[in-house]
Parts: structure tokens; C-alpha cells; sequence
């Protein structure tokens, strides 16, 4: 039985004020066969698990495996369905090339075939390659995502890995050691010169991968250059730690030093935001997670919340309303619910925009004001995160109602705009405008961006 079955009620748990150290101990594909709960499973499920990681990145730790997973609800646990792979999650004649391919055994064959399939997955949705990445002297700069003006991601080298792999994710092409797909820089240097030359630019996003799986001093090379910069107001590091190893915070060895870089970054008079990945409220029941959670707001910092929306994960109304309220009485800011992004494993994951709305809207009335403040269902599309407002009717024409929460071009943002209805639509690119218009109002202009 799973150490998920003894949660204790945020109420009954006492504040702890020693935790041991846990060795971490992580398994990728090919230690499959040794992660002892899966021995449990027929051949064919594990064959089946083997094929998919083939071509899906697969990591996970002993502490999910322990602590979060049920394993006699395997397999409809959420946790699981969100770290191990599933046959399902290839399209069936995908599957069947890889398989047969590893059958065969021939080394050669089994590369070309994955490599083929990872080509037909959109390994980089929404221009990451092509327009996110910017250029000076017209050489481009490694690393560093401008999409938006305010913001710009950034992408430290030594953080291109997590604690643990999320089956859904949308940077899986980071982790799959191919370079020409990866987005990362060694230079901790290059991005203060970046942002100096940029004063529209007000916050950085330290992503990856997870800039928590660097040591702290690593991270602080990073951080402590921009301190110095007055027009720099906030730095996000977007993370999933708090899930995958709350002990980043509590119990590693550099703990107490990641904490106090915190309060440094607090000291310096900058916004620090730790941008948390949840997906589903189990990942905030272990005592050690709400712990990891205490220690961080301690620092001033605040956690805010954002994660998608997935069929066989959180798919439903009452989780998203249980996510967002244990998120408000822990201190944490619900921030958005996404659609599940357009790359990888979609097809399993996706769920139409007319339900995540439904699910979007059912889950805000279950909860009160304080947990209102996430925003969706939205789509990190290429013109920029698109919102689905409802569906209504206008002139006896069913519609989406949609606008704009954040653009490539500012003007953008904030103005509604209308898609006809599509009951089986589950990303803008399925979409067509509404009442007899040619395009949507900004793909003109976005076309000529791209040129």
C-alpha cells in the first residue's frame, strides 16, 4: 500500500522542525525492470511502457514512486498516468513501428524509427525555434526566449533535466539529447547583457527543465548579476520541485543556502515568484510538500500555481476546485489552467475547448473569490495565450468567445475576438472566425512578424 493512502489533514499535522536527508535516487528507461511496483504488471504493460519511453523522455524518483503514487489504483491513478508512459500515449502506427523496431533489435533501425516518430510529435509548438528565440548581429542567442516585451525566459544549462518527467510535458524534445532540439546556455553572463540592451524588460523566467535540480550556487551565478539591475522588477523560476522533491527545499544539503538566496533576491527589492507546476491536489498532501511550502513563503517569496488541463489526469471539475482551494488555505496563488499544448503526446492528453471551458467554469463556482484568480482555459499559441471566455450565441451563430491574455504584440491583449463553434476543437489552429470574417484580427499582422 502507497504512503499516499496516509496523508494527514493540513489541520492534524504538526509543524515539523527536523526532517532526515533522503538520498535521491532516480530511475529512467533503462531501469524500467527495476522499479520494484511494476513487477506487478503483465509483460505486455511493461513491454508497452518500454516502447513509449523509447520515444518520450521517462524520469521519476523514489520519492513519487513512494509517496504519491497509489499503486492499487494503478492504472487510473493521477500520478502515475502523469510520470509513467502509456501504450496509448503514441498514435497506434506509431507504436507499432517503434515496437516492431525493438523486436528487431537492430540498433540502426530502432534510432531511425524513434527519430522519425519524435519528427511527426512537433518537438517545438508555437515558433519556440523559429520566433521566440532572439537575434543580435544576427546570430542567435542560445538559450534565451523573448516572446513577449516584458519577459524573457531563460534557460540555464544545468537545469535541462527535472526531478521527475511529467508523460504530457511540452518541452520533452529538452530532454531527449538531441541538441539541435534543445534551448539552453552555459554563459551565466549572457542574459544581464540581453536584458541591459532590452529595458522594456522588466521580468525574467528561470525555466528549463527545472532550475531546481541546480545546485544553489549554480542558481545564484545565475541570479545575483540581475539584482543589480533596477530595471529588473521580478525573477520567476518556474518549477515542479514542490511535487517531484520538496526535500530541494527542506532536507538537500544546500536547502538553507537556496532559502537564503531568496531572501536575498527579497532583500535586493525584487518580486521573486516560485511559478509551480501542479496538476492534481494529491501532489500538495505529503507533510514534507506542505513543509517545502512553509519554508518557501518564509522567505517572502511568493508560489504561484499553473498547470494544464489533462484527460486522464484532472479532467474533471471537482479535482481543479480541491487544486485551487488547498492551494488558497496553503498560501499559494492559483495563477491558470492551460490546454494541454500541441506537441508530444497530445492526442492522449487533449481534451476539446468547449469541455475545458465547462470544466473551467464548473470548478470557479465550487470555490470562493480567493481561489478565482487563475486564469483559462488558455492556449500558449504562437500569436500568444489565448483565453476561452464561453460560448454563447450571437445572431443565431454559436460561438467562441476568446481574447488575448498576453500577445507579440501588446496591442493585442485584452481584445475579444469570436470563433465559430467547434465541439471537437482542441487548439486555436481548429478554430475558424466567426461571422463570414476571413481571418482573426491579428493574423495579418502576425504573418508580417514572422517575415
Amino acid at each position: 500500500m502507497s504512503n499516499a493512502n496516509k496523508i494527514i489533514p493540513l489541520r492534524e499535522q504538526p509543524r515539523a522542525e527536523h526532517w532526515e536527508p533522503r538520498r535521491f535516487k532516480v530511475f529512467t528507461a533503462r531501469q524500467l525492470d527495476k522499479i520494484e511496483p511494476l513487477q506487478r504488471l503483465d509483460e505486455d504493460t511493461r513491454f508497452a511502457m518500454r516502447v513509449v519511453a523509447s520515444v518520450l523522455p521517462f524520469r521519476v524518483n523514489e520519492y513519487v514512486i513512494e509517496e504519491l503514487i497509489d499503486w492499487d489504483r494503478v492504472p487510473d491513478d493521477p500520478i502515475y498516468q502523469l510520470t509513467f508512459p502509456q501504450k496509448d500515449m503514441l498514435a497506434p502506427e506509431h507504436f507499432e513501428r517503434v515496437a516492431a523496431a525493438l523486436r528487431g533489435g537492430d540498433k540502426a533501425e530502432i534510432d531511425a524509427t524513434v527519430a522519425a516518430v519524435r519528427e511527426a510529435l512537433n518537438p517545438h509548438p508555437a515558433g519556440q525555434m523559429e520566433h521566440n528565440i532572439p537575434e543580435v548581429d544576427g546570430e542567435k542567442i542560445d538559450g534565451i526566449q523573448h516572446k513577449y516585451n516584458e519577459t524573457v525566459l531563460f534557460f540555464p544549462s544545468q537545469g535541462q533535466v527535472c526531478h521527475s518527467y511529467c508523460t504530457f510535458c511540452f518541452r520533452w524534445a529538452q530532454f531527449i539529447g538531441d541538441n539541435d532540439l534543445k534551448i539552453a546556455t552555459k554563459e551565466a553572463g549572457q542574459l544581464k547583457k540581453y536584458v541591459q540592451a532590452h529595458p522594456e524588460i522588466t521580468d525574467i523566467l528561470i525555466t528549463g527543465g527545472d532550475p531546481l535540480v541546480m545546485k544553489t550556487k549554480n542558481l545564484r551565478a545565475h541570479i545575483e548579476p540581475l539584482l543589480e539591475l533596477e530595471q529588473v522588477r521580478t525573477i520567476r523560476i518556474g518549477s515542479k520541485a514542490l511535487t517531484f522533491w520538496p526535500q530541494r527545499f527542506v532536507s538537500d544539503a544546500d536547502a538553507d543556502d537556496l532559502l537564503a538566496l531568496f531572501r536575498e533576491v527579497r532583500a535586493a527589492g525584487k518580486h521573486l515568484a516560485l511559478m509551480a507546476h501542479y496538476n492534481h491536489w494529491r501532489e500538495m498532501e505529503p507533510a514534507i510538500a506542505r513543509e517545502a511550502i512553509r519554508r518557501v513563503r518564509e522567505t517572502g517569496a511568493q508560489i504561484r500555481a499553473q498547470g494544464p488541463l489533462l484527460a486522464h489526469i484532472n479532467d474533471n471539475a471537482e479535482d481543479w476546485a480541491r487544486l485551487w482551494q488547498t492551494q488558497v488555505e496553503l498560501g499559494i496563488v492559483p495563477y491558470y489552467m492551460f490546454v494541454e499544448r500541441d506537441t508530444g503526446a497530445r492526442h492522449y492528453f487533449e481534451v476539446p475547448l468547449a469541455r475545458a471551458w465547462e470544466i473551467y467554469r464548473d470548478a470557479m463556482q465550487q470555490v470562493s473569490g480567493l481561489a478565482r484568480t487563475a486564469r483559462g482555459p488558455s492556449m500558449s499559441s504562437h500569436p500568444g495565450k489565448v483565453e476561452i471566455q464561453g460560448v454563447t450565441e450571437i445572431h443565431g451563430e454559436k460561438v467562441f468567445v476568446l481574447r488575448l491574455i498576453q500577445g507579440r504584440n501588446a496591442d493585442w491583449v485584452q481584445r475579444p475576438f469570436f470563433a465559430k463553434y467547434n465541439p471537437d476543437a482542441t487548439w486555436l489552429n481548429h478554430l475558424e472566425p466567426a461571422f463570414g470574417e476571413d481571418r482573426f484580427f491579428f493574423e495579418e499582422e502576425l504573418a508580417a512578424l514572422e517575415n
